[in-house]
């Protein structure tokens, strides 16, 4: 039975979805007298949509539009046909805003603020440094940086002419991040010399210098840190970063592109292969994350917006466009649980955050490590707390409820990579139920289907899109006929976006997303969704993680395990795993407990912090970790000899 929601706050505070639904009653006669309705002229009528999306925040474009959609099907529609625009120009408008546009923050306590006068100046800058090095549209800059106003300023400077950005973390080796960038060709490499991670300087000099002779670049923009400055080597001219930014520019010149003109180039996790390069255009991205962080998330000017993010995930990107609405961004560079497990919640308070995002992961780390937030931590200025990345557990929505403020919503999100935006999450209106998620984002008609490709509701199917949304790819990078991009989403159902997920479509609207439908358990039939067991395991106070694999064997036979990391100052002893078994039979079924349960001292996780499950599966069916997975996408390789030597063991078994 789905639990009851949580109302809606009282408040007098106009939002801007209010806003936004009177301008639909006055253009479109739109009677709206709840969210749902909304939501069904959003899907019904999309034209006029995302029409009203770009008036109500007045989108610049030197030329106008022809039509906002055109007929085409799935995969093959086009957005905004005829405009010319940027997105930077967005951006760039709010320059003459008093205040931060940009909050720097390190792990060792160093604050840096970005007035929004400075972004514009040092936006103008760095795009004529661009120029001065040959950069043109559709050349490809690329950067090996940290959450920072650096990378920031260097992917506006870029987009401002015309080129393409694409970046990775440097907790990347050379290898990994090369696997990623030289798919690009990339014409100049914006690098950073050293980060900070849980009290420890790492230095990135020499795998720079192998990256910069990698992608053959002629250009590298240096960002010093930790006074570690980057030698200069043949062939590749070197430039500070303060030189990138010092040409006395007192305006960038924007370059016009088509709506479809590439703006980015995400990667997948590259856990199974080569990473995939996912492209994105100029306005699809604008008019998504207008709609997702303006309307949905009811972000504006005065507002803050701190989302615990590194830039390998594609919530770095979602972070940079809270400036599209006037708001605050606020980045931190470092550990979230560094020098403590309340590091971010101190910054919550710091910064008077308005809208604090972050992981299922953090918010469990937070809620083990007995936080009690709204105790210890003024945070009057906080208006929700939004997670992503996993399912969120029920119980992590009492935590919110108990220990963070008892009027906050937990806005549970969904989307992704493939569409750096979201399908599913909160609204202002929206009730909040724990363990779901309050509805499909505006726009976005999701569905569940069943096998047969037809609607189920109440019961588990696919998390599918029925109908185009602005943000989905243009393409993929290296694909021209398109057949890679149209076998990752729209070969199992005909022009119908299929996601990835195994999700609950419920009577009432909400949706329960059980995870990815690739690693779906089946005991005897059934399907189990992995989420549905962490979420019963990893309350348990004893508990700091766990992980359940389905995994089919050579002979026929099907085995279940699953691995638990103890909590800090516990032993998960005999009596603790039956308690457990006892648990996920009495809160699950019968078929939700695994067929072995071993402790082990840590999880391997991909680099944006999401379970190794698929990899971890197929090594235990047999397959040398080599083949199974990229080291390089892993944030702990050591890990994975584990599974090996237990895969060894499984298949003597089996021999007799």
């Amino acid at each position: 039975m789905s639990p009851p929601p949580t109302p809606v706050p009282a408040t007098t505070t106009r939002t801007s979805l209010d806003l936004f639904v009177e301008a639909a009653a006055s253009r479109y006669g739109v009677v709206a007298g709840d969210y749902w309705q909304l939501h069904r002229w959003s899907i019904t009528e999309p034209g006029q949509f995302w029409e009203l999306v770009w008036d109500f925040y007045g989108v610049r474009a030197s030329t106008p539009y022809d039509r906002v959609l055109s007929d085409d099907p799935m995969p093959h529609q086009r957005w905004f046909e005829g405009a010319h625009l940027n997105y930077a120009d967005q951006v760039l408008r709010h320059c003459d805003r008093p205040g931060a546009a940009v909050v720097s923050i390190h792990e060792d306590g160093t604050r840096t603020e970005l007035r929004w006068s400075e972004l514009g100046q040092q936006v103008a800058a760095f795009a004529h440094t661009l120029r001065a090095h040959g950069v043109r549209r559709g050349d490809r800059v690329v950067g090996y940086l940290t959450n920072s106003i650096e990378a920031i300023v260097a992917f506006l400077g870029c987009a401002s002419v015309g080129a393409v950005w694409a970046g990775c973390a440097p907790d990347y080796g050379a290898a990994a991040a090369g696997d990623r960038l030289r798919q690009l060709e990339p014409t100049v490499l914006v690098a950073v010399t050293a980060y900070q991670w849980a009290g420890t300087i790492v230095d990135r000099r020499t795998v720079v210098a192998e990256l910069a002779h990698d992608l053959g670049v002629r250009t590298v923009v240096c960002v010093e840190r930790s006074g570690l400055a980057l030698d200069t080597f043949d062939g590749v001219e070197v430039v500070g970063w303060q030189d990138a930014i010092s040409p006395s520019v007192n305006h960038v010149e924007v370059e016009q592109v088509p709506t479809d003109h590439p703006l980015w180039v995400l990667f997948s996790s590259g856990t199974t292969g080569v990473p995939k390069g996912i492209v994105h255009g100029h306005a699809g991205v604008l008019l998504a994350h207008l709609s997702l962080l303006g309307l949905q998330h009811d972000l504006g000017p005065g507002d803050t917006l701190f989302w615990y993010t590194t830039t390998n995930w594609m919530l770095w990107n979602v972070v940079v466009s809270a400036l599209l609405v006037g708001a605050t961004t606020v980045v931190y560079e470092g550990s979230p649980i560094h020098p403590g497990p309340d590091r971010l919640w101190q910054i919550v308070e710091q910064e008077q955050v308005t809208v604090f995002g972050t992981s299922p992961g953090h918010l469990q780390h937070s809620a083990s490590s007995g936080l009690r937030p709204s105790r210890d931590h003024v945070l009057g200025s906080l208006t929700q707390v939004a997670a992503t990345g996993a399912p969120v557990a029920p119980a992590l929505f009492d935590w919110v409820r108990d220990e963070v403020g008892p009027d906050l919503p937990l806005v549970s999100v969904c989307g992704g990579t493939d569409v750096v935006s979201a399908f599913l999450g909160g609204a202002p209106n929206l009730p909040v139920r724990a363990g779901e998620i309050s509805g499909p984002q505006l726009g976005v008609a999701a569905s569940t289907f069943g096998p047969d490709g037809t609607p189920v509701r109440d019961t588990v199917g696919e998390l599918v899109v029925t109908a185009p949304y602005p943000s989905m790819p243009i393409g993929f990078w290296n694909d021209p006929d398109g057949s890679k991009y149209h076998a990752a989403y729209f070969d199992t159902f005909p022009q119908v976006w299929r996601q990835g997920d195994w999700a609950t479509h419920t009577g009432h609207g909400t949706f329960i997303v059980h995870g990815r439908s690739d690693s779906t358990l089946n005991r005897n039939g059934v399907r189990i969704g992995s989420s549905d067991l962490y979420q019963i395991v990893e309350k348990d106070p004893a508990v700091s993680e766990a992980l359940v694999l389905g995994v089919e064997l050579p002979d026929g036979s099907y085995r279940m395990p699953m691995f638990l990391v103890p909590s800090p100052g516990h032993q998960l002893t005999a009596a603790d795993l039956t308690r457990l078994q006892a648990a996920l039979r009495s809160q699950g079924s019968p078929r939700h407990v695994p067929d072995e349960m071993h402790v082990v001292d840590a999880i391997p996780h991909t680099k944006t912090g999401k379970k190794l499950e698929i990899p971890l599966k197929r090594i235990l069916q047999g397959v040398e970790p080599a083949d199974a997975v990229s080291a390089g996408a892993v944030d702990r390789p050591e890990l994975l000899s584990y599974y090996t030597v237990l895969a060894r063991q499984w298949a003597e078994e089996r021999s007799g």
